[in-house]
């Protein structure tokens, strides 16, 4: 593997991108977020307010009905909703998640039945891979897949699912041949209204509570045969680049998490005074900033080096997709936490977004592969 990172550069299209976002943030998402958290529901004023703009899935290519942005674009979308509220980041990221088997390996007949009303706001998609017994051993699953003529008959439960039961659509891996293990699993596209779909019940988190997570049930769920992506037994593979893709996105939601935190407490510091001084004037507190503020820019580099080189379809992207969501998310739990401790108790109370933001963090180290995986993929990928 070459170590040297590719460069990027942020053309004026990402800069206004990124003021119009944060714009939008600010003024539409931000004032509804400390609600959202407290009272566990789904954001839809972000949701209203991101599709009005078009932000809600920017990377659906043009032919398509979408904006043709390019995965940089995506992840700055992320990023700026994630500084105000990591839930409704979750509508951008999840979109992109779900969608991506389908724009890298379904057919053209697929993509038109599906993206277009993603791209107009009319529906959202979900990813299904975990299950209950299979979540770091993905390939593990139960639920299955058969042919039954012109349809696909699923059964089995998914779960961890986000935003289940808001979504229209949902990407679903099952097995279609038990005895080839990962290369005997297919993917698939599964409707709400598919006869034998369930939407279980809603978990009760430790942060992103505005986004629903959920079990999925499938009890002989009929989908027509071309819902199929791909060819049969190539789903597993799919699901893996998706990964690559997709993991960056997650470190750009890590990245404007932390940034969020980071900039609520610098104001407080300039603010807050001690022992008749601001507490900016106390070294101590400065070199806690200056470290936070150091990491979270090496963070937000690392995730747009990432998605830049999976936009080029790079190869062997698994090391640098992995980095950077280790490293962001790593870096989110750290900021956020430090972000807190110099609030001192005004960090712990909900008066301040610091406390949310660092429940919210936690979760960027466990889904899409835990960090524990991510070190287990770039090891590999050193090593190979």
């Amino acid at each position: 593997m070459d170590p040297a990172f590719d460069a990027y550069q942020l053309s004026e299209e990402h800069q206004t991108l990124r003021e119009a976002v944060r714009d939008l943030a600010e003024k539409e998402i931000a004032p509804h977020a400390a609600d959202v958290d407290e009272q566990g529901r789904f954001p839809s004023e972000a949701r209203d307010a991101l599709t009005k703009a078009g932000f809600h899935a920017v990377i659906i290519p043009e032919e398509y009905g979408g904006q043709g942005a390019d995965e940089l674009a995506g992840c700055i979308v992320i990023e700026e909703v994630a500084r105000v509220c990591a839930s409704s980041s979750l509508i951008p990221a999840v979109n992109g998640l779900g969608m991506t088997p389908i724009l890298l390996s379904a057919s053209d007949e697929l993509k038109r039945k599906v993206l277009p009303s993603i791209a107009s706001g009319e529906a959202m998609i979900s990813y299904a891979l975990s299950e209950r017994e299979a979540g770091s051993d993905a390939a593990s699953m139960k639920t299955r897949a058969h042919r039954e003529g012109d349809e696909w008959v699923l059964n089995g439960t998914k779960c961890w699912i986000t935003n289940a039961g808001e979504s229209t659509w949902y990407t679903v891996m099952a097995v279609t041949d038990p005895e080839k293990r990962a290369n005997g699993i297919s993917a698939f596209v599964v409707h709400k209204d598919d006869p034998g779909f369930v939407v279980g019940t809603k978990e009760r988190k430790l942060g992103i509570t505005g986004s629903p997570t959920r079990e999925i049930h499938f009890e002989n769920c009929r989908i027509p045969a071309d819902r199929i992506i791909g060819a049969e037994g190539t789903g597993f593979k799919t699901a893996l680049a998706t990964l690559d893709h997709t993991r960056p996105t997650i470190g750009a939601q890590a990245v404007g998490i932390a940034q969020g935190a980071l900039d609520i407490a610098t104001a407080y510091v300039k603010e807050r005074k001690q022992f008749g001084r601001p507490l900016a004037d106390f070294q101590a507190l400065q070199f806690m900033l200056a470290d936070m503020a150091m990491r979270v820019e090496a963070a937000r580099q690392l995730v747009y080096v990432a998605a830049s080189r999976a936009e080029r379809g790079e190869k062997n992207l698994g090391f640098i997709s992995s980095a950077a969501k280790c490293f962001a998310s790593d870096t989110a739990m750290s900021v956020t936490t430090d972000a807190v401790q110099l609030l001192g108790g005004a960090g712990y109370t909900k008066d301040f977004p610091v406390e949310r933001m660092m429940r919210d963090a936690k979760i960027t180290q466990i889904y899409e592969g835990t960090n524990q995986i991510q070190r287990l993929v770039m090891a590999r990928a050193l090593l190979r």
